[in-house]
């Protein structure tokens, strides 16, 4: 059973769930050895930057925010 498993490519929901670990620098052994066997870096490095661009937004969206109720 764990063949079969190993043949499948990975869920969105799985590499999601890798790059947002990466992001907060925690992953399981368990999951890094899945991602490396079974996932495609190209697919890893498209939602990471996809992920980084929109947490860069999110942040400048809320700085400025942050400023328009301040007043400045």
């Amino acid at each position: 059973m764990s063949d079969n498993q190993d043949d499948k490519p990975l869920t969105t929901w799985e590499m999601l769930h890798s790059v947002l670990a990466a992001a907060f620098g925690v992953q399981s052994g368990k999951n890094r050895n899945r991602d490396f066997s079974r996932g495609k870096p190209s697919q890893f490095i498209l939602l990471g930057v996809l992920f980084t661009a929109s947490f860069v937004l999110l942040i400048a969206g809320v700085v400025q925010l942050v400023l328009y109720f301040a007043g400045v």
